[in-house]
């Protein structure tokens, strides 16, 4: 059963995907949103001029950003903030809720009910993010000359900021659609359809850095496209790795029958929280470094904060040392955060349905003990996993800084470099994990049907 598991998917598997009751239509909703949604990526803001904005000094300080609008940010369009501010807002919500104990409530008390409150919150925090943000960009595109000759500035300040806010709770809109009517985590695969949308560019950026490079250009460029190729593989086994912890149940005696005692285990993934700490990592880096970028390139008035904003702009660029060593901080962190809110990875109420249920760790008392036996298992597999995941972020971004400049000083994989591609990885395995669980889901109602 388990080779059969791990076997590559022929026609059979296809046509069974297709011909499944309900599965196909949420496949072809979910094709169809992210098809209009990258629609939205080429309308332009009104009175932007995107030529002179695209060849301005400007371009290279939205490069983070720009990851989760899939270029739309740097195109001006009407969807340029993307699905930033929802994911920034998640994260907010996600931090306050440890210390409110009114959201606290709400998340492990209300059931669904408190779900939805903490979305809404969500949703409303999501649209004053999105009025920030669009408002600094607006201020920036007029700075660097991103605007139509005759164009009044006011109009365009106000009509812009609404439009992008619009944007953004459009993207924040049909990320919900497809997390409940489709497959799979709707933000996850609008920053995945993003990444993906700029591959194009990025071969060409890799082909003319083949072209103009020598043979020892070559070799290093080579050597990275290797260890990026090696990324993925170890993405896939990190994502798949889990760490088992055998349980028996007791046996009990009904009528002339005895039925239990048969051993089971519990399987803690290694790395639980998926590419959601990247994602948060990466945001909470992306956003306030392109502002400091972007005042020290306008020459804007810092006041007490420049020498703040000059060492911000100095250390935390792509592919620093310390901007990576943050990054790895902030991984380790959202690593802990996330499994500590997920159900499945609470020690304790894990303990009380074992015992509940009648069901036991081997030479581990029920309750308390098992709960502190299972605290400590807990706590070395998210070190594990967070430690492997760093350890992704490492090494493909130090291969590319020492070989992915020298052609002409730039990054050839800029826009899908480590962290681009952990997430690809990451999001593409959770999508085809949802599909298999909708596939057995439908093959247990025909079961029960028939």
């Amino acid at each position: 059963m388990a080779k059969a598991a791990k076997r590559l998917p022929n026609k059979d598997d296809l046509l069974a995907i297709w011909q499944a009751s309900g599965l196909k239509e949420k496949l072809i909703f979910t094709a169809l949103m992210l098809f209009v949604y990258r629609l939205t990526a080429h309308i332009p803001l009104w009175g932007v001029d995107a030529q002179a904005f695209a060849n301005s000094a400007a371009q290279q300080f939205i490069g983070f950003l720009d990851m989760f609008s899939g270029g739309a940010l740097g195109q001006l369009s009407v969807a340029g903030l993307g699905i930033g501010p929802y994911i920034t807002a998640s994260i907010i919500i996600q931090l306050v809720t440890v210390v409110i104990p009114h959201l606290e409530n709400l998340q492990k008390e209300e059931g669904e009910h408190g779900r939805r409150k903490i979305a809404q919150y969500t949703r409303y925090l999501t649209v004053i993010l999105a009025l920030f943000q669009s408002l600094i960009m607006v201020n920036f595109i007029i700075r660097f000359g991103g605007v139509l000759p005759g164009v009044n500035l006011v109009w365009f300040t106000v009509l812009s900021v609404l439009t992008m806010t619009t944007g953004a709770v459009f993207s924040l809109w049909v990320a919900e659609l497809i997390t409940d009517r489709g497959v799979g985590n709707g933000g996850s695969l609008l920053i995945f359809i993003g990444i993906i949308s700029r591959i194009p560019s990025t071969f060409s950026r890799i082909g003319q850095a083949a072209s103009l490079g020598g043979p020892a250009d070559d070799f290093k460029l080579l050597l990275t496209l290797l260890v990026f190729l090696a990324t993925i593989g170890f993405v896939v086994i990190l994502q798949e790795a889990t760490r088992k912890v055998f349980i028996v149940s007791a046996k009990r005696q009904v009528g002339n029958k005895i039925y239990g005692g048969q051993s089971t285990h519990i399987p803690f993934k290694i790395n639980p929280g998926g590419v959601m700490p990247i994602i948060f990592a990466f945001s909470v880096l992306a956003f306030p470094l392109t502002l400091v970028n972007m005042a020290i390139r306008s020459n804007a008035n810092m006041g007490v904060f420049e020498p703040v904003v000059l060492f911000l702009g100095k250390y935390f660029t792509y592919g620093h040392p310390i901007y990576i060593i943050v990054e790895v901080l902030l991984i380790f962190i959202f690593t802990y955060f996330y499994a500590s809110i997920l159900p499945n990875m609470q020690p304790k109420d894990i303990a009380d349905n074992l015992k509940k249920y009648g069901s036991s760790i081997p030479g581990i008392k029920p309750g308390r003990p098992t709960a502190e036996f299972l605290e400590k298992i807990l706590s070395r597999t998210i070190f594990i996993g967070a430690s492997f995941m760093a350890i992704l972020i490492l090494i493909p971004n130090g291969v590319e800084a020492i070989f992915g400049q020298g052609f002409g000083g730039t990054f050839v994989f800029q826009g899908i470099g480590a962290t681009s591609l952990i997430i690809i990885v990451g999001v593409a395995l959770d999508f085809v994990e949802q599909v298999k669980v909708h596939l057995l889901a439908r093959q247990y109602e025909g079961f029960l049907k028939s």
